[in-house]
């Protein structure tokens, strides 16, 4: 266990670390995933309505299919990820030990499901490939996960995506299905980074973070790996090509679960840097018993200051046009058409031919086709 007493970041697992006693998610929730939760607990009937919803889920088949088929963690096996998981628990003040299994999968991968408990389950990929600290930074991600409530929207939405394969060949059978699946992804995607923040609270290892996200990117491979060409990845990519490209990155991400993993190594490393953060880290932090006096207006205001921030800072070249957009930026037809077609700046003089007079109705030109990328697999825990 740990004590109190908070020190540098980095050295040996037996260091100590800082806890947080009664502290809220609140604390380490991305706005996105906060405002969302506020608004599920304030609703009305919400609890009432996922009780009878779990007669419709296959949670318990799932207990058991884990309790038959995989390795209950505990004092006589895996007992060092037993360790971790009571530490992780002390650490963000979790009063009650979720149980977590081992499963035999080569997939590195982790989560954390149930809708009457959690449940944490890890794959012996994802334990063979981490070291103890980067071990320790995911075992607080999943409990991260079971403070905030993730447990049950992670259930319910592999319920509802196994169901909307079932129902594919029904004519716009899973249509609706669909829609509400890909709702869910885009929030658990930002639960993912919610989740990440938690897994830094209680590593308290920002180094073992991001070396866990790129072995998950890359393998066992660290000695030919380096952080900062891997946070350089997620600015590349942020702002590399044009508009294409920023249709194509949605496209890319639609489908997942999780965020792209040098996006989340680089979302981590910047809130490591707030002062949010290091607020925390010196105690100062909202409690869980002050939750039920929570505004969900104030929650959705946070996360929409968020998103605008966001916006305005991003070097997408979507996010960049559309910061254009809310900034009465002039010619927005002209800046959309020249930054899909890679036409691009040259000048408009006032009242003046120019070199190359056009007729007003100046053909369109369309991009060609892009590749159909190929299918992302699943990105860590």
């Amino acid at each position: 266990m740990t004590d109190g007493s908070h020190e540098s970041q980095g050295q040996v697992p037996s260091r100590q670390r800082r806890r947080f006693p009664g502290i809220s998610s609140r604390a380490y929730e991305h706005p996105a995933d906060r405002s969302a939760l506020v608004a599920l607990r304030k609703l009305s009937g919400f609890d009432t309505v996922f009780k009878a919803l779990s007669g419709l889920l296959p949670e318990r088949s799932l207990r058991l299919l884990f309790l038959s088929d995989s390795v209950r963690v505990s004092d006589a096996q895996f007992s060092h990820l037993n360790d971790m998981l009571r530490d992780a628990c002390y650490i963000l003040d979790l009063e009650k030990v979720p149980p977590m299994y081992v499963s035999q999968n080569p997939q590195p991968n982790a989560m954390c499901i149930g809708l009457d408990e959690p449940i944490i389950v890890v794959t012996t990929g994802l334990v063979e490939l981490l070291d103890e600290e980067e071990m320790r930074a995911v075992v607080g991600h999943e409990v991260g996960h079971a403070l905030s409530g993730h447990a049950v929207y992670r259930t319910i939405l592999l319920f509802l995506t196994n169901l909307a394969l079932k129902v594919a060949w029904i004519p716009l059978g899973n249509v609706a299905i669909m829609a509400i699946v890909t709702a869910l992804r885009e929030w658990f995607r930002k639960s993912e980074l919610s989740a990440d923040r938690a897994g830094l609270l209680v590593g308290q290892d920002l180094r073992a973070s991001m070396r866990g996200l790129m072995k998950i990117a890359g393998g066992n491979h660290l000695h030919e790996m380096n952080v900062d060409a891997f946070l350089a990845q997620a600015d590349e990519y942020e702002k590399a090509g044009d508009l294409r490209d920023s249709v194509l990155k949605i496209l890319n991400v639609l489908p997942r679960s999780h965020p792209f993993t040098t996006v989340r190594a680089a979302e981590l490393k910047k809130w490591s840097e707030t002062r949010d953060y290091q607020r925390i880290m010196d105690g100062h932090y909202p409690r869980r018993d002050e939750d039920k006096d929570t505004s969900v207006t104030d929650a959705f205001k946070e996360s929409a200051s968020h998103y605008a921030d966001s916006v305005r800072s991003s070097k997408d070249p979507l996010m960049k046009l559309v910061g254009d957009i809310a900034g009465g930026a002039g010619d927005l037809g002209g800046k959309l058409r020249d930054k899909f077609t890679g036409a691009g700046g040259g000048g408009k003089g006032a009242g003046a031919a120019g070199d190359s007079a056009t007729d007003g109705s100046q053909e369109s030109r369309r991009p060609e086709d892009p590749e159909d990328p190929s299918g992302p697999g699943t990105a860590g825990s």
